[in-house]
């Protein structure tokens, strides 16, 4: 059964110079219909697929909280009367500082949002300016100190590292100033460079000057030993967690487990089918009024592909791959499917097995993506 829910407000008030998601400035979009289209759509898809019961809805973007506070409350309403009942155990809403407001804020609440995730990425001026942020550290202060009034006290903090001009001194205090926010989890990320950004633009022109892979990784170390040292329990390769306040939301992706996805470029995996909708906001909106759904893109997934996914979403996280589930799905164990590719991964000090399951090891954690690559093309249909 479906437990999952994502949704996409594709709205800035300012463009980040490193996102690659799929965006639009708001100045004079038709922000109104954008979100009844979405309600369109959420209301054709739980009347096609009836087979879910929310647990987990996570609402990202763009940038949600740049809605009014009337938008903001005719979408959640929305959310609430199609998707939301009462087994949903996380709500969660992605919000940038300067627009998050005491008055939105209260709005979120209202409508059973019981988790914020703001998106701070550092706490100085001079590299927020860099990565085309609008917000000071002030306003991050504010956010989380209205939230916790409102009694929102499950936070997570986005942190990246690895950006341009960002010295160890600086990680570190942004580090040291996320864990005096007193919030429960804390994801950190380094800058990758994604076509259609300014980054990526300034990277071709040869005036984006990074940090060394040294110290990038140097930041990473910091990283997992300063959260370890105040009770954050590393649960997947850049998600942090006092214990008991994992994201349920994430975890339903590296569970390889199917979830909706609404809104203009969203994905979503259903009834073994992976399907990507339209991103331009015109093609998205017309794609629903015409066919009830905003589709361009379905992939019917095979069982070799299911399993690949199994080991590289299910790799990301602490706790690994368990064997025993891997063959309540697929009926054959993972030790006999990718027995070369363990090995050498265990040999070369990567992959580390415990009983019946596998896990990246601290060497491995840093190299994920080479060794995700292994278990591709293994098992051919």
């Amino acid at each position: 059964m479906l437990k999952a829910a994502y949704l996409h407000i594709p709205f800035c008030v300012q463009i980040c110079h490193y996102c690659d998601f799929n965006k639009i400035f708001i100045h004079q979009q038709p922000v109104d219909e954008y979100l009844q289209s979405m309600k369109k759509e959420m209301v054709h898809t739980t009347s096609r697929f009836k087979d879910y019961e929310m647990e987990t809805i996570f609402v990202g973007g763009g940038t949600p909280t740049s809605l009014s506070e009337k938008q903001l409350q005719t979408f959640l309403s929305d959310v609430n009367e199609v998707l939301g009942n009462r087994f949903l155990k996380e709500f969660t809403v992605e919000a940038n500082p300067e627009q998050t407001t005491k008055e939105k804020i209260a709005v979120l609440k209202d409508n059973g949002v019981n988790r914020l995730s703001v998106g701070v990425q550092a706490f100085q001026s001079s590299l927020l300016k860099k990565l085309g942020r609008t917000h000071t550290k002030e306003d991050i202060y504010s956010t989380v100190a209205e939230a916790k009034k409102a009694g929102i006290d499950n936070m997570s903090i986005d942190l990246m590292f690895g950006l341009p001009g960002q010295t160890m001194d600086m990680f570190k205090e942004s580090v040291d100033e996320a864990l005096a926010l007193d919030v429960p989890h804390i994801s950190s990320y380094s800058l990758q460079i994604e076509k259609k950004t300014v980054f990526y633009n300034l990277a071709q022109k040869g005036k984006l000057i990074l940090p060394e892979q040294e110290l990038e990784a140097a930041m990473y170390d910091y990283l997992i030993e300063a959260l370890d040292k105040k009770g954050f329990k590393q649960y997947e390769i850049s998600n942090f967690a006092i214990p008991g306040f994992e994201s349920k939301h994430n975890l339903q992706y590296w569970n390889n487990n199917e979830y909706f996805g609404i809104g203009a470029g969203a994905h979503s995996y259903v009834e073994g089918t992976r399907r990507r909708n339209a991103g331009p906001l015109k093609q998205y909106m017309n794609l629903v009024e015409e066919h009830g759904f905003p589709y361009i893109e379905e992939h019917q997934v095979p069982l070799s592909e299911k399993m690949e996914e199994e080991m590289f979403m299910g790799l990301r996280k602490q706790e690994g791959v368990s064997d025993a589930t891997f063959m309540s799905r697929y009926g054959r164990s993972m030790f006999d499917i990718y027995k070369e590719p363990i090995q050498r991964l265990i040999q070369k000090g990567w992959l580390q097995q415990r009983e019946d399951t596998l896990v990246l090891t601290k060497d491995g954690r840093p190299l994920g993506n080479e060794v995700f690559q292994e278990f591709i093309g293994v098992v051919l249909d």
